[in-house]
Protein backbone atom coordinates (compact mmCIF):
# COMPACT_ATOMS: atom_id res chain seq x y z
CA UNK A 1 0.00 0.00 0.00
CA UNK A 2 0.69 3.51 -0.34
CA UNK A 3 -0.14 6.76 1.74
CA UNK A 4 -2.23 7.74 -1.23
CA UNK A 5 -4.00 4.51 -0.43
CA UNK A 6 -4.86 5.79 2.81
CA UNK A 7 -6.37 9.16 1.12
CA UNK A 8 -3.22 11.51 1.23
CA UNK A 9 -1.91 12.66 -2.12
CA UNK A 10 1.49 13.54 -1.64
CA UNK A 11 2.04 14.95 -4.84
CA UNK A 12 -1.27 17.26 -5.05
CA UNK A 13 0.22 18.41 -1.71
CA UNK A 14 3.62 19.32 -3.74
CA UNK A 15 1.53 21.20 -6.84
CA UNK A 16 0.01 23.75 -4.01
CA UNK A 17 2.96 24.07 -2.33
CA UNK A 18 4.60 25.08 -5.85
CA UNK A 19 1.85 26.93 -6.62
CA UNK A 20 1.74 28.76 -3.66
CA UNK A 21 5.55 29.36 -2.93
CA UNK A 22 5.51 32.41 -5.38
CA UNK A 23 3.00 34.19 -3.75
CA UNK A 24 4.63 34.30 -0.25
CA UNK A 25 7.69 35.12 -1.78
CA UNK A 26 6.21 38.20 -3.15
CA UNK A 27 5.88 39.61 0.57
CA UNK A 28 9.50 39.33 1.41
CA UNK A 29 11.93 42.11 2.64
CA UNK A 30 15.38 42.42 3.25
CA UNK A 31 15.05 41.28 6.56
CA UNK A 32 13.67 37.47 5.27
CA UNK A 33 16.98 34.68 5.56
CA UNK A 34 16.69 31.92 3.18
CA UNK A 35 13.54 31.24 1.17
CA UNK A 36 10.86 28.80 1.18
CA UNK A 37 10.96 24.97 2.23
CA UNK A 38 12.98 25.28 5.32
CA UNK A 39 11.92 23.55 8.70
CA UNK A 40 11.59 26.76 9.83
CA UNK A 41 11.32 30.55 8.55
CA UNK A 42 14.46 32.76 9.72
CA UNK A 43 13.28 36.98 10.09
CA UNK A 44 16.28 39.16 11.01
CA UNK A 45 15.34 42.02 13.63
CA UNK A 46 16.38 45.19 12.39
CA UNK A 47 18.07 46.30 15.39
CA UNK A 48 18.55 50.16 13.53
CA UNK A 49 14.96 50.88 13.60
CA UNK A 50 14.62 49.33 17.34
CA UNK A 51 16.03 50.46 20.48
CA UNK A 52 14.42 48.50 23.02
CA UNK A 53 12.69 45.92 20.92
CA UNK A 54 9.55 43.72 22.37
CA UNK A 55 7.85 41.36 20.60
CA UNK A 56 4.32 40.48 20.34
CA UNK A 57 2.69 37.64 19.04
CA UNK A 58 -0.84 36.23 18.49
CA UNK A 59 -2.56 33.43 17.05
CA UNK A 60 -6.20 33.05 15.67
CA UNK A 61 -8.07 31.26 13.10
CA UNK A 62 -11.34 32.24 11.27
CA UNK A 63 -13.57 30.09 12.59
CA UNK A 64 -17.11 28.85 11.39
CA UNK A 65 -17.41 32.12 8.84
CA UNK A 66 -15.69 29.88 6.57
CA UNK A 67 -18.95 27.70 6.59
CA UNK A 68 -20.27 30.58 4.79
CA UNK A 69 -16.82 30.67 2.36
CA UNK A 70 -17.37 26.96 1.08
CA UNK A 71 -20.77 27.83 0.23
CA UNK A 72 -20.39 31.10 -1.77
CA UNK A 73 -16.29 29.94 -2.98
CA UNK A 74 -14.69 33.09 -1.57
CA UNK A 75 -11.32 32.22 -0.25
CA UNK A 76 -9.48 34.40 -0.93
CA UNK A 77 -11.28 36.57 1.58
CA UNK A 78 -10.96 34.36 4.36
CA UNK A 79 -7.25 34.52 3.99
CA UNK A 80 -7.29 38.49 4.54
CA UNK A 81 -9.97 37.53 7.30
CA UNK A 82 -7.20 35.88 8.99
CA UNK A 83 -4.84 38.11 8.83
CA UNK A 84 -6.24 41.36 9.48
CA UNK A 85 -7.41 40.50 12.74
CA UNK A 86 -3.98 39.00 13.87
CA UNK A 87 -2.63 42.19 13.29
CA UNK A 88 -5.04 43.96 14.80
CA UNK A 89 -4.58 41.91 17.89
CA UNK A 90 -1.00 43.22 17.86
CA UNK A 91 -1.16 46.30 16.46
CA UNK A 92 -3.18 47.33 19.47
CA UNK A 93 -0.64 47.48 22.21
CA UNK A 94 1.49 49.63 19.96
CA UNK A 95 3.22 46.99 17.85
CA UNK A 96 4.47 47.06 14.01
CA UNK A 97 3.48 44.10 12.33
CA UNK A 98 6.89 41.43 11.03
CA UNK A 99 6.11 38.22 9.88
CA UNK A 100 2.95 35.59 9.28
CA UNK A 101 2.83 31.86 9.51
CA UNK A 102 -0.32 30.15 8.29
CA UNK A 103 -1.85 26.63 9.31
CA UNK A 104 -4.28 25.62 6.21
CA UNK A 105 -5.42 21.58 7.02
CA UNK A 106 -7.96 19.01 5.29
CA UNK A 107 -9.24 16.50 4.11
CA UNK A 108 -7.77 16.54 0.65
CA UNK A 109 -5.96 20.06 -0.51
CA UNK A 110 -7.34 20.98 -3.71
CA UNK A 111 -4.41 22.92 -5.13
CA UNK A 112 -6.37 26.16 -6.69
CA UNK A 113 -8.48 26.47 -2.93
CA UNK A 114 -5.18 26.67 -1.58
CA UNK A 115 -3.93 29.38 -4.05
CA UNK A 116 -6.91 31.28 -3.68
CA UNK A 117 -6.43 31.20 0.17
CA UNK A 118 -3.17 32.09 0.22
CA UNK A 119 -3.63 34.83 -2.48
CA UNK A 120 -5.57 36.07 0.15
CA UNK A 121 -3.52 35.98 2.65
CA UNK A 122 -0.57 37.50 1.05
CA UNK A 123 -2.03 40.33 0.12
CA UNK A 124 -3.29 40.90 3.30
CA UNK A 125 -0.06 40.74 4.53
CA UNK A 126 1.88 43.19 1.92
CA UNK A 127 -1.13 45.55 2.73
CA UNK A 128 -0.25 45.57 6.16
CA UNK A 129 3.50 45.77 5.82
CA UNK A 130 4.78 42.10 6.95
CA UNK A 131 5.78 39.44 5.24
CA UNK A 132 4.11 35.65 4.67
CA UNK A 133 7.26 33.38 5.82
CA UNK A 134 5.95 30.57 5.55
CA UNK A 135 3.09 27.55 6.95
CA UNK A 136 1.85 24.44 6.74
CA UNK A 137 -0.51 22.77 4.94
CA UNK A 138 -1.66 19.81 5.98
CA UNK A 139 -4.01 16.54 4.19
CA UNK A 140 -6.28 14.64 6.99
CA UNK A 141 -8.47 12.04 5.53
CA UNK A 142 -10.98 11.13 7.50
CA UNK A 143 -10.52 14.06 9.92
CA UNK A 144 -11.87 16.83 7.79
CA UNK A 145 -15.71 16.91 5.98
CA UNK A 146 -14.83 16.47 2.15
CA UNK A 147 -13.87 20.35 0.33
CA UNK A 148 -13.43 21.85 3.81
CA UNK A 149 -10.48 23.25 5.51
CA UNK A 150 -9.56 24.96 8.30
CA UNK A 151 -7.69 27.80 8.74
CA UNK A 152 -5.58 29.60 11.12
CA UNK A 153 -2.18 31.70 11.46
CA UNK A 154 0.63 32.94 13.81
CA UNK A 155 1.90 36.34 13.65
CA UNK A 156 5.01 38.18 15.46
CA UNK A 157 5.63 42.27 15.64
CA UNK A 158 8.05 44.47 17.63
CA UNK A 159 7.27 47.78 19.65
CA UNK A 160 10.09 49.76 21.44
CA UNK A 161 9.39 49.09 25.35
CA UNK A 162 8.67 52.91 25.96
CA UNK A 163 6.15 52.81 22.90
CA UNK A 164 4.13 49.56 24.36
CA UNK A 165 0.66 50.72 25.02
CA UNK A 166 -0.64 48.30 27.96
CA UNK A 167 -3.77 50.07 29.13
CA UNK A 168 -2.22 50.61 32.32
CA UNK A 169 -2.52 54.88 32.18
CA UNK A 170 -5.92 54.34 31.52
CA UNK A 171 -8.16 56.12 33.78
CA UNK A 172 -12.09 57.70 34.96
CA UNK A 173 -12.81 60.58 32.49
CA UNK A 174 -10.85 59.21 29.31
CA UNK A 175 -12.90 59.50 26.15
CA UNK A 176 -13.89 56.26 24.31
CA UNK A 177 -13.78 56.48 20.58
CA UNK A 178 -14.91 53.86 18.49
CA UNK A 179 -14.07 52.74 15.16
CA UNK A 180 -16.45 51.03 12.32
CA UNK A 181 -16.72 47.84 11.63
CA UNK A 182 -17.25 46.60 7.80
CA UNK A 183 -19.50 44.05 9.22
CA UNK A 184 -19.48 40.77 11.91
CA UNK A 185 -15.48 40.62 10.75
CA UNK A 186 -14.69 37.13 12.11
CA UNK A 187 -16.82 36.46 15.26
CA UNK A 188 -20.24 35.09 15.98
CA UNK A 189 -20.74 33.30 12.91
CA UNK A 190 -22.30 30.13 14.91
CA UNK A 191 -25.13 31.96 15.76
CA UNK A 192 -25.26 34.45 12.52
CA UNK A 193 -25.17 31.37 10.52
CA UNK A 194 -28.19 29.53 12.69
CA UNK A 195 -29.62 32.25 12.49
CA UNK A 196 -29.81 33.01 8.45
CA UNK A 197 -29.96 29.59 7.40
CA UNK A 198 -31.94 27.60 9.86
CA UNK A 199 -34.37 30.17 11.58
CA UNK A 200 -34.34 33.02 8.41
CA UNK A 201 -34.33 29.90 6.06
CA UNK A 202 -32.21 32.09 3.76
CA UNK A 203 -29.69 30.97 1.34
CA UNK A 204 -26.21 32.45 1.00
CA UNK A 205 -27.20 33.91 -2.63
CA UNK A 206 -30.86 35.18 -1.78
CA UNK A 207 -31.37 38.67 -1.25
CA UNK A 208 -32.70 39.78 2.09
CA UNK A 209 -34.93 42.82 1.84
CA UNK A 210 -34.28 43.99 5.80
CA UNK A 211 -30.33 43.94 4.95
CA UNK A 212 -30.87 45.32 1.35
CA UNK A 213 -28.07 42.51 0.12
CA UNK A 214 -27.58 38.84 -0.37
CA UNK A 215 -27.20 36.76 3.00
CA UNK A 216 -23.58 35.98 1.77
CA UNK A 217 -22.25 39.45 0.85
CA UNK A 218 -23.40 40.56 4.34
CA UNK A 219 -21.72 37.90 6.47
CA UNK A 220 -18.47 37.62 3.87
CA UNK A 221 -17.41 41.13 4.06
CA UNK A 222 -13.71 41.10 4.91
CA UNK A 223 -12.28 41.94 8.68
CA UNK A 224 -11.05 44.99 8.54
CA UNK A 225 -7.57 45.85 9.63
CA UNK A 226 -6.99 49.19 11.86
CA UNK A 227 -3.34 49.18 11.33
CA UNK A 228 -2.96 52.62 9.75
CA UNK A 229 -5.37 54.81 11.88
CA UNK A 230 -3.41 52.85 14.94
CA UNK A 231 0.07 54.20 14.52
CA UNK A 232 -1.28 57.54 13.83
CA UNK A 233 -2.67 57.54 17.06
CA UNK A 234 0.15 55.24 18.93
CA UNK A 235 2.62 57.77 17.31
CA UNK A 236 1.52 61.04 18.14
CA UNK A 237 0.87 59.79 21.82
CA UNK A 238 -2.76 59.98 21.90
CA UNK A 239 -4.31 56.91 23.36
CA UNK A 240 -4.05 55.30 26.88
CA UNK A 241 -4.92 51.83 25.38
CA UNK A 242 -6.86 50.08 22.57
CA UNK A 243 -9.37 46.99 22.29
CA UNK A 244 -10.07 44.87 19.88
CA UNK A 245 -13.45 44.06 20.05
CA UNK A 246 -13.90 40.62 18.90
CA UNK A 247 -15.28 37.61 19.83
CA UNK A 248 -17.50 38.36 22.76
CA UNK A 249 -18.37 41.62 21.82
CA UNK A 250 -17.70 45.46 23.56
CA UNK A 251 -18.83 43.50 26.73
CA UNK A 252 -16.02 41.02 27.48
CA UNK A 253 -13.17 42.86 24.70
CA UNK A 254 -12.88 46.20 26.37
CA UNK A 255 -12.32 45.01 30.05
CA UNK A 256 -9.46 43.13 29.20
CA UNK A 257 -7.68 46.70 28.89
CA UNK A 258 -9.00 48.60 31.85
CA UNK A 259 -6.79 48.99 34.98
CA UNK A 260 -8.08 47.95 38.55
CA UNK A 261 -10.55 50.19 40.12
CA UNK A 262 -11.72 51.05 36.79
CA UNK A 263 -14.58 50.32 34.36
CA UNK A 264 -16.70 51.92 31.49
CA UNK A 265 -19.77 53.31 30.63
CA UNK A 266 -20.93 52.15 27.01
CA UNK A 267 -23.74 55.30 25.39
CA UNK A 268 -25.78 53.06 23.53
CA UNK A 269 -27.14 54.65 20.44
CA UNK A 270 -24.14 56.63 19.55
CA UNK A 271 -22.79 55.28 16.94
CA UNK A 272 -25.21 53.50 14.12
CA UNK A 273 -25.45 49.59 14.33
CA UNK A 274 -25.60 48.14 11.06
CA UNK A 275 -28.58 46.48 9.66
CA UNK A 276 -27.29 43.14 9.54
CA UNK A 277 -26.62 43.05 13.45
CA UNK A 278 -30.34 44.43 13.83
CA UNK A 279 -32.16 41.69 11.62
CA UNK A 280 -30.16 39.34 13.43
CA UNK A 281 -31.76 40.33 16.84
CA UNK A 282 -35.20 40.13 14.92
CA UNK A 283 -34.91 37.45 13.38
CA UNK A 284 -33.62 35.38 16.70
CA UNK A 285 -35.46 37.72 19.49
CA UNK A 286 -32.08 38.21 21.17
CA UNK A 287 -31.46 39.70 24.16
CA UNK A 288 -29.37 43.15 23.73
CA UNK A 289 -26.93 41.90 26.55
CA UNK A 290 -26.61 38.60 24.19
CA UNK A 291 -26.33 40.89 21.11
CA UNK A 292 -23.25 42.90 22.67
CA UNK A 293 -21.19 39.88 24.36
CA UNK A 294 -21.25 37.92 20.87
CA UNK A 295 -21.10 40.46 17.90
CA UNK A 296 -18.99 43.73 18.00
CA UNK A 297 -22.53 45.96 16.63
CA UNK A 298 -20.49 47.93 13.96
CA UNK A 299 -17.38 49.07 16.14
CA UNK A 300 -14.84 46.87 16.12
CA UNK A 301 -11.98 48.53 17.61
CA UNK A 302 -11.97 51.14 20.87
CA UNK A 303 -9.01 53.73 21.38
CA UNK A 304 -9.58 54.95 24.85
CA UNK A 305 -8.23 58.67 25.07
CA UNK A 306 -7.29 60.55 27.63
CA UNK A 307 -9.83 63.60 27.69
CA UNK A 308 -7.15 66.45 27.82
CA UNK A 309 -5.84 64.88 23.97
CA UNK A 310 -9.08 64.25 22.60
CA UNK A 311 -9.12 67.75 20.27
CA UNK A 312 -6.00 66.59 19.23
CA UNK A 313 -7.25 63.23 18.44
CA UNK A 314 -10.31 64.26 17.23
CA UNK A 315 -8.07 66.70 14.37
CA UNK A 316 -6.15 63.71 13.89
CA UNK A 317 -8.92 60.93 12.99
CA UNK A 318 -10.83 63.80 10.87
CA UNK A 319 -7.42 64.99 8.67
CA UNK A 320 -7.04 60.97 8.28
CA UNK A 321 -10.66 60.95 7.07
CA UNK A 322 -11.42 58.33 9.29
CA UNK A 323 -14.71 58.01 10.47
CA UNK A 324 -15.53 57.31 14.76
CA UNK A 325 -18.13 58.08 17.19
CA UNK A 326 -17.72 58.83 21.14
CA UNK A 327 -19.23 56.23 22.46
CA UNK A 328 -18.75 56.38 26.34
CA UNK A 329 -16.14 57.09 29.20
CA UNK A 330 -14.37 54.92 31.46
CA UNK A 331 -15.43 55.49 35.44
CA UNK A 332 -14.67 54.47 38.66
CA UNK A 333 -15.64 50.52 38.82
CA UNK A 334 -14.13 46.73 38.72
CA UNK A 335 -13.44 46.03 35.19
CA UNK A 336 -16.90 46.33 33.83
CA UNK A 337 -18.91 47.27 30.69
CA UNK A 338 -22.55 49.67 32.19
CA UNK A 339 -24.52 50.06 28.89
CA UNK A 340 -26.91 53.60 29.23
Amino acid sequence: MTYADAGVDISSGDRAKERIKYLAQKTFNRNVLGGMGGFGGLFRLDMQRWKNPILVSSADGVGTKLKVAFELGLHQMVGADLVNHCVNDIAVQGATPLFFLDYLASSKLDPEVTESVVTGLAEACKANGCVLIGGETAQMPGFYTEGEYDLAGFIVGAVDRDKLVTGADIKAGDVLIGLPSTGLHTNGYSLARKLFFEVGGYKPNQYVTAIKEKAGTALMRTHRSYLAVIQKLVTAGLTAGMAHITGGGITENLPRILPKGTGAQVELGSWPVLPIFDHLRALGQVSNEEMMRTFNMGVGLIAVVPADKFARAKNLLNRAEEKFHVIGRVVKGERRVQYT
